[in-house]
């Protein structure tokens, strides 16, 4: 089992992964940058932990946690997870619609599926509509909001 440790602090990494955002066609194209205290690398199965004050950045996406794991196949990111108390997710869907602000205690992004599952005193924020549930499934694919997020929602404003 090959692990690759590193540990200072402050970790920025450009362009390690490709293809993490697609709300925007331009953040797809924007090089990748994570800020961590700390990071775990394991080649074998393509998995980055990073702790520490988090931060993940591509063109408008941002997810900020305590704790971020980030799981590379075939060159692009297809999943993140990130923990935090709480963890932040913000992007902007596409040029018509402000910043989606999503929190909670995790935050569970299937890049490929493009699916952001929080959970955890869960709360989805976009324009004037706020989302929150215990879980919350919002689907990038389906926009505007009110229209694609899901399972145990109670609408405020």
């Amino acid at each position: 089992m090959s692990i690759s440790r590193i540990a200072t602090p402050f970790i920025l990494l450009s362009a390690l992964f490709s293809g993490l955002a697609s709300a925007l066609p331009e953040d797809k194209s924007q090089p990748i940058h994570i800020a961590a205290d700390s990071a775990n690398m394991n080649e074998l199965t393509g998995i980055t932990v990073y702790k520490g004050a988090v931060n993940v950045q591509q063109g408008t996406l941002k997810i900020e946690g305590s704790t971020v794991e980030l799981k590379q196949k075939n060159g692009g990111v297809t999943n993140i997870k990130a923990l935090g108390s709480p963890a932040h997710y913000e992007q902007k869907p596409n040029k018509q619609e402000p910043l989606t602000h999503a929190y909670g205690n995790k935050l569970d992004y299937d890049t490929t599926a493009e699916i952001l599952v929080i959970t955890g005193k869960a709360k989805v924020t976009q324009g004037g509509d706020v989302f929150t549930g215990d879980r919350i499934v919002y689907n990038m694919k389906k926009v505007p909001l009110k229209h694609s997020a899901t399972t145990n929602l109670r609408m405020n404003g």
